[in-house]
């Protein structure tokens, strides 16, 4: 049973984990889409300018979410 914690503790360090947050991360950008198309509807320059920093935060996670992708390399933790 340690075993399977200990592999459910690494899942975040893992292929998959890194995978998943970056699916979720990236499912993000749709609610980002949605406001920025909003805030250009409704000529809302803060709620724009809002949404652009969020959008730059987005690109950033994925960003290091995929270093962090090519850090892993061999050495998963769900394959070991």
């Amino acid at each position: 049973m340690s075993n399977a914690l200990s592999k459910a503790k690494g899942f975040k360090k893992s292929k998959s984990g890194t995978y998943l947050s970056m699916a979720t991360t990236a499912f993000g950008a749709v609610g980002v889409a949605k406001q920025i198309k909003k805030a250009r509807a409704e000529h809302d320059t803060l709620r724009l300018i809002d949404a652009t920093v969020s959008a730059v935060a987005i690109v950033t996670g994925l960003a290091i979410l995929y270093r962090e992708l090519k850090r892993l390399g061999d050495d998963d933790v769900l394959l070991g």
